[in-house]
């Protein structure tokens, strides 16, 4: 028994000494840690790259909008921005373009002004409010949709979703598609008289 015992230790004493395969299994316990990094890389890399690109296209296109001629070129305007954000992005890749036209800069992102008679803050019972946008009913957002007129700002937005080129997502918690989104503003070109926008309408 003790012989016996004595070969297992010196057996065990020699496995233990043994170094041969360590290599490889510390590049078993590393590589999947280096994977997801060098693919998080790729991915913030190609993110930035992409989201230059989409604002680089934007501010292009949002500079040929403001002429007078745009109405007629708006379609080759647009088209011509997916066809430079779909270059570098997936082909089941979405892009979603907006615009809407604004009296001022500083309409951009406003409600239409109303008279909230019952401070309730809300636009009801018959309140008249500024229909800026012409369109018959109190909006959050006061823009009109499309390019506008003459010396209208114009808000031009690219909302651009794709999925991810590199299947690492699911591993640290990020979303399986990217959305980026790219906006400008310009003022039109005074090639003409400006439409008011003071419309008076009633709130339902």
């Amino acid at each position: 028994m003790i012989v016996v015992g004595s070969s297992m230790a010196k057996a065990l004493f020699k496995m233990l000494r043994d170094e041969r395969g360590a290599t490889l299994t510390e590049f078993g316990l590393v590589a999947p840690i280096l994977c997801v990094l060098i693919m998080g890389i790729f991915d913030m890399a190609h993110t930035q790259y992409t989201s230059s690109l989409v604002n680089g296209a934007m501010q292009k296109a949002g500079r040929d909008l403001t002429l007078e001629s745009a109405g007629s070129r708006e379609s080759t305007i647009d088209a011509s921005v997916i066809s430079q954000v779909q270059s570098v992005v997936p082909a089941s890749a979405t892009v979603q373009l907006g615009k809407l036209s604004h009296f001022d800069f500083e309409d951009i992102g406003e409600p239409e002004e109303y008279t909230d008679s019952n401070n309730d803050g809300e636009c009801n019972n018959g309140e008249p409010f500024i229909d800026a946008n012409d369109n018959g009913q109190w909006d959050p957002n006061r823009g009109e949709e499309g390019i506008g007129g003459a010396r209208d700002a114009v808000l031009y937005t690219a909302t651009v979703t794709y999925p991810r080129l590199f299947p690492m997502a699911g591993l640290i918690g990020l979303p399986e598609d990217v959305t980026l989104t790219a906006s400008t503003v310009l003022r039109n070109q005074p090639y003409d008289e400006q439409k008011q926008r003071d419309f008076v309408e009633n709130c339902p």
